[in-house]
């Protein structure tokens, strides 16, 4: 008999007025007549055309201002190539032209869904029984891109989630993009771009011990033009840049809400989307508190699992996994070290869950298959969905089963603390499976997570609805681990 669980009346689902401002570019010829079109216009011709538009726009955007110059910004080579002084120009129209270089994005348009829960970083001013909580989510917009979005919440002494309303504009971060690179370990993800070990060696030999991005760019575009009639080589040294690319930090201003910060691919590993972010709070470390999330990119042909780590949700600062075991999706790591090493789950062949540790939180080798699909209804595969809960009876670990008709369910297992290759349980039959609210969607008969929590001796689960919007269950603990034994 499957266990009894509670279905909380919360749903959360795509919000269309959810836009962010992005730079548009459609290439260099159309922008440069662009440009020399808006500076050919009068003073008055400008001032007739830019007033509406800031008047329309101030509205959906904290600063549209800004936005524009920031935009007309990024085409100060173009002005450089046409003999154009940019400093020169007036002010209303770096304006104009910022704003033809600018486009709405609906961020959550398609989807909300595949949410994660961890402690607020504030739990100040709660009464007895109550949490502050953080949640991300995936959010789908226009042509299927995915980027990672924020809400706060509160749960309840009755552990019912409610959420603070969202605030009014969406916001995108000041990106940083300023690593430097050791070449031994930035080698070692390398492998799976398939480059010919004589190319790969070739721009190794180009570079020193430890370099940076722009040396790199250096080295690659060297390479291309020795290589220019191999299309697929020249296509597979851009991938190697790419891996470059995808070091970056970002910074949100202080004056945003939580729910105004948006993370979107920002870089081309990620140009297709940011997928199933899994955030977990990490107390391992002697520094203090700092919360991770692992989470893919991907940029329409290659999938990269990246790592993404905060103290404060206003400053990220964003990495890529290597290794044997960061070759596919479903990695979700331990809130602490165990017997000294970082611990991290993950699912390389697409069917089984795996754990292995490092000694590096960004290099992961050695994986060792952990749990195998056992029952019908995880026979297509099996994942974890989250990172493991600490409780004093084992690491309890939310997972995900795929069975007929790619019904995904959600299942429970229990893991020794010490040795968690150790399982010490694993519920028989689904923890929570699609009814019949829930199974109709962008993906039919999906339920998904990337994280929960206990509050209150209950397991509080968020979850997504066949891929379209999100929702939560909570489950007593005594009677879930007792369960779990039972198997």
């Amino acid at each position: 008999m499957r266990l009894s669980i509670e279905r909380q009346a919360t749903k959360i689902t795509p919000d269309l007025k959810r836009v962010v401002a992005r730079f548009f570019f459609n290439g260099d010829a159309r922008a440069k007549g662009i440009i020399l079109k808006v500076l050919e216009m009068s003073e008055v011709e400008v001032d007739i055309t830019i007033t509406p538009i800031l008047r329309d726009f101030s509205k959906r955007h904290r600063n549209i201002t800004r936005i524009f110059e920031r935009h007309a910004e990024k085409l100060r080579n173009l002005f450089l190539a046409m003999n154009i002084d940019y400093s020169g120009v007036e002010y209303k129209k770096k304006l104009l032209i910022g704003s033809f270089f600018t486009n709405e994005f609906s961020i959550e348009s398609a989807a909300f869904f595949n949410p994660s829960i961890v402690e607020d970083v504030d739990q100040s001013g709660l009464e007895d029984g109550e949490k502050r909580v953080i949640m991300s989510f995936r959010a789908v917009g226009e042509g299927h891109v995915s980027s990672i979005v924020f809400r706060r919440g509160l749960i309840g002494k009755d552990n019912e989630v409610s959420f603070v309303p969202a605030g009014n504009y969406v916001d995108e971060p000041e990106i940083i993009r300023n690593a430097v690179y050791h070449k031994e370990t930035f080698f070692q993800n390398a492998v799976s771009i398939k480059l010919p070990d004589s190319v790969m060696n070739e721009v190794k030999g180009m570079l020193p011990d430890t370099f940076e991005y722009v040396a790199l760019k250096q080295a690659i575009r060297e390479m291309q033009q020795r290589y220019q009639v191999d299309h697929l080589l020249k296509r597979n040294l851009e991938r190697l840049l790419w891996l470059g690319d995808s070091y970056y930090d970002i910074n949100f201003s202080l004056d945003t809400d939580i729910s105004d910060r948006v993370i979107f691919p920002y870089s081309e590993a990620e140009s297709r989307g940011i997928e199933d972010a899994r955030f977990v709070k990490y107390t391992g470390d002697t520094s203090g508190v700092t919360y991770y999330a692992t989470y893919t990119a991907f940029d329409g042909i290659t999938i990269q699992p990246k790592l993404l780590q905060t103290r404060d949700f206003y400053s990220f600062k964003i990495m890529p996994l290597y290794g044997e075991g960061a070759q596919n999706k479903n990695l979700a790591l331990f809130p602490r070290k165990i017997n000294g090493k970082y611990a991290m789950l993950s699912r390389i062949d697409g069917i089984n869950n795996y754990i292995m540790y490092s000694d590096k939180i960004n290099v992961w080798e050695n994986p060792q298959i952990l749990q195998t699909p056992k029952y019908p209804w995880e026979f297509v595969q099996i994942g974890n969905c989250g990172s493991p809960i600490e409780t004093s009876e084992g690491w309890l670990l939310l997972t995900h089963g795929v069975g007929p008709m790619r019904t995904y369910c959600l299942g429970m297992t229990l893991l020794d603390l010490e040795d968690p290759t150790i399982e010490l349980g694993r519920l028989k039959e689904p923890l929570i499976i699609p009814n019949k609210d829930e199974r109709e969607g962008y993906v039919p008969n999906v339920l998904y997570s990337c994280g929960s929590l206990i509050h209150n001796d209950e397991l509080i689960i968020p979850y997504g609805l066949s891929d379209y919007a999100s929702s939560f269950a909570t489950v007593k603990l005594d009677k879930l681990l007792a369960k779990i034994k039972e198997g």
